[in-house]
């Protein structure tokens, strides 16, 4: 059902109309300001969440038109970060807003053509596969990380592309639970899939050595998460029903992720296809049995592995934090590892500045963003940084390499394998 504003709404029947029950929960309190990296690194009240909500709000009410280019600019700027839900006092639902508000911008305006090529090539996935093969055979060259230090976008996206190597050594283990958790399916993910398969495999390993009955799962795709965040509903829609209508067949009594915005976003289904009659229901059953893969062990423990004596510092993926609200679990998959040091790090809850193509779209702001994290990184003297969203792992791994600071990032569930795999 179209709320409105007012006697009228400018925008009916558009995303951003449907969203205005949302926009008047915010009482613009302030709260949020200092959660907001955009904010904080532009200074810009229109870059704040309760300024962009003002924006929204004034575009229902068509004080400020759809092709006014400042509001374009300012909702282009938000990374999405969802923090300032988590400041929130109010309840504002910020994620579905500013979802529904690009959306609705973009019947003004067409993405920019990076991001429509991004989208299109990951709704394809034998495509996606092969662009992603001929990324794993030029970091195989070892180029990107000698490129990685190159000004500009393209030193950075290969920075990004070094970041994806291997940080942990393990070795062949075979060691398995009893099964008796139930069946587990794992979401595969794009880049997961494509640049961090050894991850994947590290996580049915680790549940099965939890006693977790990992099964396979074919027919599943991207998970329209970068669909959602860019404002293409429909093509997040189309993404969503496919896998929904796959992990359904599997019959499995829970969907691990290990991608912290793939599984902020699969737990979002029974939002994403609420106005659907024929998926609603379907797609909230399957939201319902969403974890993120740190959930899973967390929950069976986990078991403890053989000692790592370093030294490591957690950097919160915001889409596991602010999204899914989880902070133990992945503290829970460190402290199974002995004499593994886990050091502080200041300001971990803010947004490294990847935001999914953020980076690719707006690099400035991205890199004023990711510019503080990587000072107190640096400060922790970590050799290695752990995070659990693919997207964060090559942010703050690119800037690490540029910055010549510590090792590298490495997700938990590859350290808790690399301690299991030396028992």
């Amino acid at each position: 059902m179209t709320a409105a504003v007012g006697p009228s709404c400018a925008l009916p029947n558009t995303p951003l109309a449907a969203a205005v029950p949302g926009i008047m929960t915010c009482v613009h309190c302030g709260f949020c300001l200092q959660a907001c990296p955009t904010y904080l690194a532009l200074g810009d009240e229109n870059d704040s969440p309760r300024g962009r909500i003002l924006l929204m709000r004034s575009l229902v009410e068509g004080t400020l038109g759809i092709d006014d280019p400042d509001v374009h600019t300012h909702i282009d700027q938000c990374l999405g970060c969802r923090g300032c839900e988590t400041a929130c006092p109010s309840g504002v639902p910020y994620g579905h807003l500013l979802e529904a508000t690009r959306a609705t911008l973009a019947r003004a305006k067409p993405l920019p053509l990076v991001a429509r090529l991004v989208l299109r090539v990951f709704e394809r996935p034998r495509l996606l596969a092969l662009i992603l093969a001929g990324a794993r055979l030029l970091r195989a060259t070892r180029l990107p990380r000698l490129l990685g230090r190159l000004p500009g976008r393209i030193g950075f996206s290969m920075a990004m592309l070094a970041a994806t190597e291997g940080r942990v050594d393990r070795r062949a283990y075979t060691r398995r639970g009893t099964g008796a958790r139930g069946a587990t399916a794992i979401l595969e993910g794009c880049v997961m899939h494509g640049l961090y398969g050894e991850t994947n495999r590290a996580t049915a390993r680790t549940l099965r050595a939890n006693d977790y009955d990992v099964i396979d799962v074919d027919g599943q795709q991207c998970c329209g998460a970068l669909h959602a965040h860019a404002g293409d509903l429909e093509g997040a829609r189309r993404l969503a029903r496919i896998n929904v209508a796959a992990f359904e067949r599997s019959g499995a009594a829970y969907i691990a992720v290990n991608a912290a915005g793939c599984g902020a976003m699969m737990k979002d289904y029974g939002h994403l296809l609420a106005e659907d009659p024929a998926w609603a229901a379907r797609a909230a059953g399957v939201s319902a049995r969403v974890r993120d893969a740190t959930e899973l062990l967390a929950d069976a423990g986990p078991a403890p592995g053989a000692s790592m004596p370093m030294a490591v510092t957690y950097d919160a993926p915001c889409h596991l934090l602010h999204a899914q609200r989880l902070i133990r679990p992945p503290l829970a998959v460190l402290g199974a590892i002995p004499n593994l040091e886990l050091i502080p790090l200041t300001d971990s809850d803010q947004c490294c500045g990847a935001a999914g193509i953020y980076n690719l779209l707006e690099p400035e702001v991205s890199g004023l963003v990711l510019e503080p994290k990587l000072a107190h990184i640096g400060a922790t003297g970590a050799e290695l940084v752990v995070t659990g969203n693919p997207g964060c792992q090559m942010q703050i791994g690119a800037g690490m390499l540029r910055t010549r600071t510590g090792r590298g990032t490495v997700h938990p569930i590859d350290l808790l394998d690399a301690s299991y795999s030396r028992l």
